[in-house]
């Protein structure tokens, strides 16, 4: 008995590590089966999981191209009529609505309604960017420059750059040169000539006065509506507090000579406005021109639009000035083949309730800009309805959810006014212009008018206005 105890204690004491290599061996079969073998031999660090990507992040096929035959192709115009009968025909938008609705790549209009001129609000800065971008070029940029007419002397020269900062603009787009940085690099240049103490002057003859319309309303500056123009300023012309100040140029100088003194170089005297000439000591320079005219398209920006018409005075105007800056425009738009009958400008931002603007200006605009490089920019800077600038909070109710993404136009608000003016992409492929004005709104009906503009904007969208099929 005790000898068969025995034999049964050693074969139990064998089973056990004979069932754990079975175990084992099982596993590892079913881990090679799997793949778990390579993975660990091999030693490649594996891949992150992809992330599943948003809906708005998901990649958008690229449309195909279209050739020349298509991409000319007229609009139904009974079919234009049909989409816009109801948005139209909304009394919240007035008693004097103008249209015009054109294949944007040539033709006659498809849809033309109401007369005459309107009050175009800030669509005017559609004219100012052409003819900013036609005379100036789009890769012009703006310096802002110290030069030394004598020593012990420098004088800050204003260039007319519309973004000028105070001091670097972390992430700001377009890029903004700043008078920081400017009075760093001209107390290096001063403390390498020996230089501790300057006189310093400043300089902003490129643009005349006045610096405000008599178009105007003489609260606009007091107000925060818009500033006075001139060729020098920082920040457009606002103090730290964001309030406008009385002269944005001596302001400027004042800032200027804050940062030379900070960097070392005791700033004597008063600051004088003067004009100068001398040996140039620093400078610093805006972005491209194109850049700028996005960033005024899309924001609906008064005080830079004010400027570039200034310097379209200052070159084909006779005078960086308002009378000056309207001058240039109209010639310019003229020049460019834009239809100028019964256009009254007083500035290059819309501010003026006198300003009258027909829909055929603005469809010659925006024509010229597609067929001319040199004008991108202003297609370009076409503010997205639903996503970008002036259009980033529309289009945002059943109704005008079709025109997302597909909508691309410049608005023109003032009391009483309410337009709208850019290109509409319908589901058949046709890239139409439109523009529509109403000037006579009364102040109860203002949303109810945005809304019937963001509607009729959307119906050209979400529209098959092809003439076949």
């Amino acid at each position: 008995m005790r000898r068969d105890t025995r034999h049964r204690r050693r074969a139990v004491r064998w089973i056990a590590p004979l069932l754990t290599l079975a175990l084992v061996v099982a596993a590892a079969a079913t881990a090679y089966d799997l793949g778990w073998v390579e993975n660990w031999l091999d030693r490649t660090p594996a891949a992150a999981p992809t992330p599943t990507p948003d809906p708005w992040e998901s990649p958008v096929p690229s449309p195909q191209a279209v050739d020349a035959a298509e991409a000319s192709r007229t609009p139904d115009p009974a079919k234009v009529r049909a989409a816009l009968a109801g948005p139209l025909g909304d009394t919240d938008l007035g008693k004097h609505v103008v249209t015009e609705i054109a294949p944007l790549y040539g033709g006659a209009p498809v849809l033309t309604s109401g007369s005459g001129a309107a009050v175009p609000a800030s669509t005017t800065k559609l004219l100012t960017s052409a003819a900013a971008l036609d005379v100036l070029g789009p890769e012009t940029t703006f310096a802002t420059k110290v030069v030394q007419p004598a020593p012990g002397r420098i004088v800050l020269v204003g260039g007319g750059d519309p973004l000028l900062g105070s001091k670097p603009g972390k992430g700001a787009y377009p890029p903004r040169a700043d008078l920081r940085t400017l009075a760093v690099g001209t107390a290096a240049a001063l403390r390498k000539a020996g230089a501790t103490h300057v006189r310093l002057g400043f300089d902003d003859s490129l643009f005349a006065a006045p610096t405000t319309s008599p178009h105007w309303p003489a609260n606009y500056v007091p107000d925060d509506v818009v500033s006075h123009i001139t060729a020098l300023w920082a920040d457009q012309g606002n103090d730290a507090s964001g309030r406008r100040v009385d002269d944005p140029s001596q302001a400027a100088a004042a800032l200027f000579a804050d940062d030379l003194r900070a960097q070392g170089i005791a700033v004597r005297g008063r600051l004088v406005r003067t004009h100068a000439a001398g040996t140039a000591v620093a400078q610093v320079e805006s972005a491209p021109l194109r850049e700028i005219v996005t960033h005024t398209l899309e924001t609906s920006d008064n005080d830079a639009a004010e400027v570039l018409a200034h310097h379209v005075g200052a070159k084909v105007g006779g005078s960086g000035s308002f009378d000056g800056g309207v001058a240039g425009m109209v010639a310019t738009l003229g020049k460019l083949g834009v239809p100028t009958a019964g256009l009254v400008l007083y500035d290059g931002s819309g501010l003026s309730r006198e300003d009258r603007i027909t829909p055929a200006t603005l469809t010659g605009v925006l024509r010229v800009a597609a067929q001319k490089p040199q004008l991108a920019a202003v297609l370009g800077g076409l503010p997205v309805a639903g996503f970008t600038g002036s259009l980033i909070e529309r289009f945002d109710d059943p109704a005008s959810a079709p025109g997302l993404g597909l909508v691309r136009a410049k608005t023109g608000t003032l009391t009483g006014v309410s337009s709208l003016a850019g290109t509409a992409t319908d589901l058949d492929g046709n890239v139409m212009t439109f523009v529509i004005m109403a000037d006579k709104i009364a102040p109860a009906s203002t949303l109810g008018a945005r809304r019937a503009l963001d509607d009729a904007a959307a119906a050209l969208a979400s529209c098959h206005c092809s003439s076949s099929g």
